[in-house]
């Protein structure tokens, strides 16, 4: 058994099936519809359109409507087959999709932000609306009767949003790089905690309840996992981008990670192995491993004659080390480092070659990619961006069996 999961082909790759083209404009979220040959996309260009496969294998607009203000962000129950639409003006709009797919019932608007709406969750359990928006604030409504239930202000940009049903927990990403974990009830909230571990503002999170793991993508181009079912801090560092991290997906039966950026990067992360978690960076006033001070220790500076050294880290033991004691670069993958970084001269030479074996699989979208929707149980993946451009991905060669047993094709 273990040779034929090891047999797949090394040109494992997404494969893309589709692209679907005729926005006037930056596509901002594109979710596959369950069961069905089908893509509902919003725009900036005001419109939401709901794609069919037809015969010829092409995907043409079923549904196309125009609302008033661009459309910055939606959520889509497809039991009920509601989808609520948050749009540049701060409003919320609900329509019903008809069975066929070929028409779209107005329901109500929900005044839920005073501007841009960047996250939007329907609960059919909590009967709520929940979204955060650029007026700094998460609110959540009542989609029976349309009336506000709570708001919770924060001192920067709400930008995304995560929410447990069962627990009534809400997370909210904003543009301090800080992740708010919140309870929500009627008429009340309380606020939980608060990580922090970005150093740039965070741009996806993704919560899965299974196995109560949050993954949050951020500007600085790097990925956390919080441990939150733990409960004892547990945080993994996952670098393996070039560009700010827009679009996460974590697939629980494989234990595997999507994560999207905007220059098109697409890397596939095998969580099913033992990580270790980065160290937290020493500080010092001289180096830890030579003793030269550092240009700010003026006091020894002036007992030894010498000139002061600028400060690094060693990424591996986390010791404020100077430059000519960490002169080497290696890749550390089980510590989430997949491109090389610095490390102290020490713990370079205890680097083993089987220790740089990567973790992660890494695409190319070749298009900005600023959302992304799987369906697992197709294999199937959406990707959309500024470029006006939808595609559609077979992803089955790059996840399943073979990375989540530790196998990573190159």
């Amino acid at each position: 058994m273990a040779a034929e999961i090891h047999s797949r082909p090394q040109s494992s790759r997404p494969v893309l099936l589709n692209k679907i083209e005729g926005h006037q404009d930056a596509v901002n979220e594109a979710v596959l519809i369950p069961k069905e040959d089908g893509v509902i996309t919003i725009s900036e260009d005001r419109t939401i359109r709901v794609w069919l496969k037809r015969d010829s294998g092409q995907y043409w607009p079923s549904i196309y409507h125009t609302v008033s203000s661009p459309c910055s962000s939606m959520s889509y129950h497809h039991e009920s087959k509601r989808i609520f639409i948050g749009q540049d003006n701060g409003a919320i709009v609900e329509f019903h999709i008809a069975e066929d797919f070929n028409k779209m019932n107005f329901i109500k608007t929900y005044p839920a932000h005073q501007n841009r709406v960047s996250g939007i969750v329907h609960s059919p359990e909590s009967e709520w609306v929940i979204s955060t928006g650029h007026d700094k604030c998460v609110s959540w409504m009542c989609t029976r009767s349309g009336s506000m239930v709570g708001r919770h202000y924060f001192s920067s940009w709400a930008s995304c949003l995560q929410y447990d049903n069962d627990t009534q927990h809400a997370f909210i990403g904003d543009y301090s790089g800080q992740i708010t974990l919140l309870k929500l009830e009627q008429n009340t909230y309380s606020v939980i905690t608060t990580l922090k571990g970005h150093e740039g503002s965070i741009g996806s999170i993704w919560w899965d309840p299974v196995q109560r793991l949050l993954f949050s993508g951020a500007s600085d181009h790097s990925v956390i996992m919080w441990d939150i079912g733990g409960r004892k801090g547990r945080t993994l560092l996952l670098q393996g981008h070039h560009d700010r991290v827009q679009a996460l997906c974590y697939l629980h039966l494989t234990r595997q990670l999507v994560s999207c950026s905007a220059d098109g990067g697409i890397t596939v992360w095998n969580m099913d192995t033992n990580r270790e978690e980065a160290p937290q960076w020493l500080e010092s006033d001289s180096c830890q491993k030579c003793e030269q001070p550092f240009f700010w220790n003026i006091k020894q500076m002036w007992d030894t004659k010498t000139l002061g050294l600028r400060q690094h880290h060693c990424r591996k033991c986390g010791k404020a080390v100077c430059g000519k004691c960490s002169s080497k670069r290696s890749t550390y993958p089980v510590m989430g480092f997949e491109f090389q970084v610095r490390v102290c001269d020490l713990c370079h030479e205890s680097i083993k070659d089987e220790d740089r074996t990567s973790l992660a699989t890494f695409h190319e979208g070749k298009h900005n990619i600023a959302h992304m929707n799987m369906d697992p149980t197709r294999g199937l993946m959406v990707t959309c961006g500024s470029d006006r451009v939808v595609k559609i991905w077979d992803m089955t060669q790059v996840v399943g069996c073979s990375i989540a047993t530790g196998f990573s094709p190159r």
